[in-house]
């Protein structure tokens, strides 16, 4: 997979891609990081598909990880999850009897 910077997509357009061989997926990134895909639709769709999927699985990964870091959720234990879990029902079964 070939990366392009996008200011360079941005000012050159399809001239930024020239040097990457057909049906290669392109990872165009920021100064935040990786921002797009660019997927070529050519031959097997199925299986461009998937690929693209896969890519979008990962990134939505990464991006709740990233999130999660953030406050330090991902230092939370199961049981303290299962704990906040309960207590959501608990209040809910209440208001539903009021």
């Amino acid at each position: 997979m070939r990366q392009v910077s996008l200011r360079e997509f941005r000012t050159r357009g399809a001239k930024a891609l020239v040097a990457v061989p057909d049906g290669e997926t392109v990872l165009l990134s920021g100064q935040d990081g990786p921002a797009w895909f660019l997927v070529p639709v050519l031959g097997d769709l199925t299986s461009e598909d998937r690929e693209l999927r896969r890519a979008m699985a990962r990134a939505s990964l990464q991006e709740n990880w990233r999130r999660a870091q953030t406050p330090g959720l991902e230092q939370i234990t199961d049981e303290e999850i299962e704990d906040e879990i309960t207590q959501v029902r608990k209040t809910r079964n209440r208001r539903k009897r009021s």
